[in-house]
């Protein structure tokens, strides 16, 4: 972890958590492809979910995934988000409809102590995918950052956007927004790119209030890379997570 890093975890963890994080819900992952109605199609058809008017994005329950268009960009390994995860009521049978469909298969079915079961694909553009059984859960189940200090990180996320602390299946340490599980995976010794750029972009949370959890955020050190600015019907702005995570904040329109 770098010591710009270090120095935003040591402000976070000094001022506590954010007066704003509690407002903080999880809002939407940003993947890259090279045509968006594609992707949404594909995401749609091979994890569930329900293609959004338009037909460039697929949501699952409160949480939405959109796509930017680009040509030859690096896949999601090798990044600090490493890949996300979605779980069926019948991995099996999951598995097979993904062999008779030609998606790139990354592992077999592995069962863990009974309590789990998961495999990796991966889509057309390069995001690594888990895809699970997970008995509690169907849907969109996880974001797996990778990072050199997951503890670090867990307290930067959680003082930045809340969330509760939690394990997944009673083994991996976890923060939970809502259903969504975001788990933080110890990188070692391996160098970690920064999301800008790669197959899955960025994350985003959600705020009633932009502006007053900008000035929150700004007051503990976090790095502003785009300033709280009208788009379209939303209100966004980007800051810097831990190890190059690009995240948005985003604060939705008022129905």
């Amino acid at each position: 972890m770098n010591l710009s890093h270090n120095a935003l975890v040591s402000i976070l963890a000094l001022c506590g958590a954010s007066s704003v994080a509690a407002e903080a819900p999880y809002h939407h992952l940003h993947l890259t492809a090279t045509d968006a109605a594609e992707a949404a199609t594909w995401y749609a058809e091979h994890m569930g979910g329900e293609l959004a008017t338009g037909g460039q994005r697929v949501s699952y329950d409160e949480v939405l995934v959109i796509f930017f268009v680009k040509e030859n960009f690096p896949g999601s390994s090798g990044s600090s988000v490493d890949h996300i995860g979605f779980s069926f009521s019948d991995l099996a049978a999951k598995m097979s409809s993904y062999e008779a469909a030609g998606v790139k298969i990354l592992s077999e079915v592995r069962d863990v102590q009974g309590k789990f079961k998961f495999a990796f694909v991966e889509d057309p553009w390069g995001t690594k995918i888990e895809v699970m059984e997970d008995p509690n859960q169907v849907g969109l189940h996880h974001i797996h950052l990778k990072s050199p200090d997951p503890e670090g990180a867990f307290d930067w996320y959680e003082a930045a956007f809340g969330g509760k602390r939690d394990s997944f299946a009673g083994m991996l340490p976890a923060l939970r927004y809502g259903s969504l599980w975001l788990l933080i995976q110890d990188s070692g010794e391996d160098e970690l790119a920064g999301t800008t750029g790669r197959a899955i972009d960025h994350l985003g949370w959600s705020f009633a209030d932009l502006d007053a959890a900008a000035v929150d955020l700004k007051s503990r050190g976090v790095k502003f890379t785009l300033e709280p600015r009208p788009y379209r019907n939303l209100k966004i702005a980007f800051i810097e997570g831990p190890d190059g995570v690009s995240i948005e904040l985003v604060q939705p329109a008022v129905e």
